[in-house]
């Protein structure tokens, strides 16, 4: 929700008794933020609309390369598939196989290669039944070119570290909008027969400014939960406030636990990230493709169906790894560490034992990502964003409406709610307010330091009308005296 209505509160209202209330400030709030974070908004809403239909796009880019040609059988040993990408990618050292679920899909034979950019790799894809290789790509975290590019479009509009402010930007500010224009419209609509009613149609007989306002709180309040939801899961993988987030996790004890991959003794422990590729630093060995399927066939016999992950560790000396890779509902993501000598597994780490915090975490992110529920949860997605792009243009259009329009009082656009709004506010709300702010601030710190610049900015701009006026009057005193 971006700007709210500012009639109810006008510059050149009588002078009287301050009435105690925490909605000016809201009202001020909300539209500064709808105003100056609207940008932000409609960027992440276009660009996270994109993303969450990747899946189809990477169909159109790259069926050729993902879907099988030949009729499907019985598939090829791994050892005919891995060896088939190595003989396409000389170079290359594998690092994971990735086994889709679908009898229709191709094997993902990842190899890492001289000259890549950090994080990417070659993905050869194979057909499981022929063991022939459909082609490759490079890769980033198991994410096609086309992918990959959605997602840094929307993470950080391909500006990197520098880029991904905004979006932690717009997450940071989007569950305060949210629920300041909600609090607004419970003020406005005050009776229960109002608000069922404002909720499906605008206002009765409105025009102009009331009509868009109606049609903003309205549909704003429709998106609420969702937006609330996007804001909480985008704010847990950010740059700073999901370090906090994943301190906070520490600290309770509720992260996932580690796999431990240790052998003859030794300790270890590896997870995939979650994009379906491995952080390494140092260079795997050549490893012998058979030993693909014996990971295998002692992963099934753990119980891990559905598409899989096998992973060649970094380390020598440690366990392969095999993850369960299905984050659709209902989510099977189980691992297991095997050792390659024996072909047994010497431990596991399943999803059903991890933290209830960590298995909402985990579960928020593919939701957010538009994956938990398939095309229910594409279309979700895709109707939470329009609304968001409906809500901002909205609330840029009440804004040019509300402009004054009489030739001695023409403006570009709507005045902003008036200042001294802290003037209203109740002794219970301004008591615990400090505190409240130091710590929202330091859980999410891109909305303290932005709110702290806004008070600061808004501060210096109001003292500089304060002397300006002071002047002109000043000056008049000094014309009208004889």
């Amino acid at each position: 929700m971006s700007a709210p209505p500012v009639d109810a509160v006008r510059t050149e209202e009588a002078p009287g008794p301050v009435r105690v209330s925490v909605v000016p400030l809201l009202r001020r709030l909300h539209f500064y933020a709808g105003v100056l974070v609207g940008p932000f908004l409609l960027v992440a809403a276009l660009s996270g609309m994109l993303y969450a239909f990747a899946p189809q796009f990477d169909r159109v880019f790259y069926g050729d390369l993902l879907e099988v040609s030949s009729a499907p059988g019985a598939p090829r040993p791994l050892a005919e598939q891995v060896a088939a990408a190595q003989a396409a990618l000389p170079d290359g050292v594998v690092t994971s196989v990735q086994l889709s679920g679908d009898p229709d899909a191709t094997t993902r034979v990842v190899l890492s290669s001289p000259g890549l950019a950090v994080d990417h790799a070659r993905t050869v894809y194979v057909d499981p039944y022929t063991a022939q290789v459909n082609g490759q790509l490079t890769t980033w975290f198991g994410s096609t070119p086309v992918t990959a590019w959605l997602d840094n479009l929307h993470a950080n509009l391909h500006l990197g570290e520098t880029g991904a402010l905004y979006s932690e930007l717009a997450a940071s500010w989007l569950w305060v909008v949210a629920l300041g224009g909600l609090v607004l419209w419970l003020v406005r609509q005050r009776t229960a027969r109002r608000r069922v009613r404002a909720l499906v149609a605008p206002e009765k007989g409105a025009k102009g400014v009331r009509k868009t306002r109606s049609w903003h709180a309205s549909t704003g309040v429709w998106v609420l939960l969702g937006a609330l939801f996007l804001s909480v899961t985008g704010l847990t993988w950010s740059n700073h406030a999901g370090a906090n987030f994943g301190a906070a996790l520490t600290a309770l004890n509720a992260e996932a636990p580690a796999l431990d991959t240790g052998l003859g003794g030794g300790e270890g422990a590896t997870s995939s990230d979650g994009h379906g590729e491995h952080r390494t630093g140092s260079p795997r060995a050549e490893v012998d493709p058979a030993t693909f399927d014996r990971v295998l066939v002692a992963a099934r016999g753990a119980g891990l169906d559905g598409p899989l992950e096998l992973a060649v560790p970094a380390a020598p000396g440690t366990a392969w790894t095999a993850a369960q890779t299905d984050n659709t509902w209902p989510v099977r993501l189980d691992k297991v560490a095997v050792d390659p000598r024996t072909a047994t597994v010497t431990a596991r780490a399943d999803f059903a034992d991890r933290p209830l915090l960590a298995k909402l975490s985990t579960l928020g992110i593919q939701a957010h990502m538009g994956v938990l529920f398939g095309l229910v949860n594409q279309l979700a997605l895709f109707l939470l964003a329009a609304g968001i792009l409906t809500l901002v243009v909205l609330g840029y259009r009440m804004w040019w409406q509300r402009r004054p329009t009489r030739a001695d009082r023409r403006a570009r656009l709507g005045a902003a709610p008036k200042r001294g709004t802290w003037q209203q506010l109740p002794l219970w709300f301004v008591i615990p307010a400090p505190l409240v702010l130091i710590a929202v601030g330091w859980a999410i710190p891109l909305l303290g330091l932005s709110l702290l610049a806004f008070l600061v900015l808004d501060g210096l701009i109001g003292l500089a009308r304060r002397r300006a006026e002071a002047g002109d009057t000043r000056d008049v005193d000094a014309r009208s005296t004889p």
